[in-house]
């Protein structure tokens, strides 16, 4: 790993030190049957408010990861390729070797309050989730919370997790200061395929539980549709049945997104499809055959499909990737003059 060798002296400490901080790696395993088989990583972070590569496709342009790698073990997660760059496998270890920032809530609190912070939106669960498995144990959302209520900061949270529910009370407390977003991922309603694909993520109807919950306590929750899996989510039954469970949740609107394969996910997913779908594997090849992304005319007819039916069960749209805000937006302000970190964690 790429710390395993960073010393103040060593030559590693300059290429990871806005990563890390030398002195506080620790390595811990727990033996109870919801962690069984997974390494967390405990780091003391150097930055935790990170800029959006001005590449990305994503509507912000600063996002907080208290955590990488993701118990959810979503076969298609685009993040896993990020475990690469600390030497970590992308597959399994994406999976079980989680790196934990301890120090997230002390240092968001001291980056918000610097004078280079303008009170930008600030985005979670963009990357790996922050209501893993893990937070159950390490509890870094509750001080992420309350340090961006008690600045009044705008964010939006995207989540596959129930443990949401419990912060429900900090959540109020920052929608009535700021600007909150809630969305919810659910792709498919079909058991099935979320035990062979997501199989570290609550059942969908659970997920749709927790948006029930939110919009019966006032808190509007959106629902990201994510993704729509070619061939094996994207039948028009299947469609129908996903956006008629989400409406029925209460859920604010519905964005879908077709499943897209950037390297490092593609190459997991790939192999996953070969041992459960053999049969699909070369007519994915075709469709992805220009890139990470689903042809244009196939998202479009996604898109389209998944739309009418909103309107059908009274829901709308919303933008894609953009969690729906509880109270409306305040005009932008400016963009710091020194970005606080460069690198997307």
């Amino acid at each position: 790993m790429r710390w395993e060798n960073l010393t103040v002296d060593s030559e590693h400490s300059r290429a990871d030190a806005a990563l890390f901080g030398a002195e506080a790696v620790t390595t811990r395993t727990f033996d109870t049957p919801e962690f069984r088989g997974i390494t967390f990583h405990e780091i003391r972070a150097r930055s935790i408010i990170n800029r959006v590569p001005g590449a990305s496709r994503m509507p912000f342009e600063w996002t907080v990861n208290p955590y990488r790698g993701c118990t959810h073990a979503c076969v298609y997660c685009f993040a896993r390729k990020t475990h690469s760059y600390l030497d970590l496998d992308t597959g399994l270890g994406f999976d079980s070797q989680i790196v934990v920032k301890v120090n997230a809530p002390e240092l968001l609190r001291r980056q918000l309050a610097s004078r280079r912070w303008h009170g930008e939106h600030i985005a979670m669960g963009t990357n790996v989730d922050c209501y893993q498995r893990a937070e159950g144990r390490y509890r870094l959302m509750p001080g992420i919370l309350t340090a961006l209520r008690d600045r009044a900061n705008p964010f939006s949270i995207l989540t596959k997790g129930t443990l949401i529910l419990r912060d429900l009370d900090l959540l109020r407390q920052a929608a009535e200061v700021t600007d909150v977003g809630i969305s919810v991922s659910v792709g498919f309603t079909d058991e099935g395929l979320w035990r062979t694909v997501e199989p570290g993520t609550p059942a969908p109807e659970r997920r749709l539980e927790v948006v029930r919950t939110l919009s019966e306590t006032g808190i509007g929750c959106g629902v990201l549709m994510a993704p729509v899996i070619p061939f094996l989510s994207d039948r028009p039954e299947q469609l129908r049945s996903t956006v008629r469970a989400i409406a029925a949740s209460g859920a604010t609107s519905v964005t879908p997104l077709v499943l897209h394969l950037r390297p490092g996910a593609r190459e997991w997913f790939m192999s996953w499809l070969a041992r459960h779908h053999p049969h699909l594997v070369g007519r994915y090849e075709r469709l992805y055959a220009e890139g990470a992304y689903a042809p244009k005319w196939y998202q479009r007819r996604i898109t389209r499909q998944v739309h009418e039916l909103a309107q059908e069960y009274g829901i709308g749209p919303t933008r894609a990737g953009m969690p729906r805000r509880i109270r409306p937006a305040e005009p932008p302000r400016p963009e710091p003059a020194e970005p606080t970190q460069l690198t997307l964690l």
